[in-house]
């Protein structure tokens, strides 16, 4: 049996059985399948949806330069105060619970990265989150990981917002509609990562934006341009992580483009609602030369988990053409 499998076998026992207390591993255990990782992320589902969300994290953009209409040369001031009402990981509050369980999520990953894990991949320093349908939490997780690591004294984050259909992230993040991004980069040569980084108001954070809506979304990033810029990522700072925010798999072509370029997927997963049928369907798309952990999300809390502490978001969403697709002009 291999080691997702057995993820996916314990995942099981967790939704049929109503989540087991054996088969609730919390993010303090640091627990490890082999080469996987499975964590609990304690949510709740009355905290709002993605959608009220967004409404409080509204664009703060300040102009760094004003000659440069063209391209991202802008300072984007990450809405931290509104983030952290939200529930989210926040530099101003490092021991909330929220934050110490993305210290076990992340610290595999780390490992990973440095060459301390179970095993060695290419482009181990590329991250991937994801999950199986709409609504699982992986936006959420993706931007707490982001938080998370750039709390680290060694290390500097780059978030991409790879979910080119939706953008939710850099909505959340206050990005703005028209910023260029990971799309424009694959699709003209004449715009590189230096063209739509956004740096942030945390200095170990800059932020890569969707860029324009594109029908072909799938092609580019299935393209050998695609690859070699994964490739300048990956190699051309060693001490940065690049966390990409993914489209979920069953719903989207994307996603399994996108993770043969990735080192690492971290595959989040609704408790209770997400089948584990879904999940096997959604992990068999990846290459098994991936590293593949999976976190629990939204577990309920149950008497004999006194000692754990939950933190409230829930949100969902669906899939759409619900992002206006830019015009030419404004890609140069």
């Amino acid at each position: 049996m291999s080691t997702i499998e057995k993820a996916v076998e314990k995942l099981g026992r967790g939704v049929s059985q109503n989540i087991e207390r054996e088969s609730t591993l919390s993010v303090s255990q640091s627990a490890h399948l082999e080469s996987d990782f499975l964590f609990d992320n304690k949510d709740v589902d009355d905290a709002g949806t993605l959608e009220n969300a967004m409404e409080m994290a509204q664009p703060e953009l300040i102009q760094a330069n004003s000659d440069q209409p063209e391209s991202n040369k802008n300072t984007l001031h990450l809405p931290l105060t509104k983030l952290e009402s939200m529930g989210l990981v926040s530099p101003n509050n490092p021991r909330s619970q929220i934050a110490e369980e993305f210290r076990g999520i992340k610290r595999p990953l780390l490992m990973n990265i440095d060459g301390k894990g179970v095993e060695q991949v290419e482009n181990a320093n590329l991250i991937m989150v994801t999950s199986s349908v709409q609504g699982e939490g992986k936006t959420f997780s993706a931007i707490n990981l982001m938080l998370s690591i750039s709390m680290e004294k060694d290390k500097t984050v780059l978030f991409v917002d790879a979910d080119v259909a939706k953008a939710s992230a850099g909505k959340m993040l206050g990005v703005s509609d028209d910023a260029l991004g990971l799309i424009d980069v694959i699709e003209h040569e004449n715009i590189g990562f230096e063209d739509v980084i956004l740096p942030t108001n945390i200095p170990n954070i800059k932020v890569i934006p969707a860029g324009k809506v594109s029908e072909h979304s799938t092609e580019l990033l299935a393209s050998e341009r695609m690859q070699y810029l994964m490739k300048e990522l990956s190699m051309r700072y060693q001490d940065r992580i690049i966390i990409f925010d993914s489209p979920p798999f069953l719903q989207t072509s994307e996603a399994s483009v996108l993770a043969n370029s990735m080192g690492q997927i971290m595959f989040v997963v609704e408790s209770e609602k997400t089948s584990p049928d879904m999940v096997s369907q959604a992990v068999s798309q990846i290459k098994d030369d991936k590293i593949i952990g999976m976190v629990l999300n939204k577990t309920r809390k149950y008497p004999w988990d006194q000692h754990l502490h939950g933190y409230g978001y829930g949100y969902g969403y669906s899939y759409g053409n619900d992002r206006v697709r830019a015009t030419e002009s404004q890609v140069g």
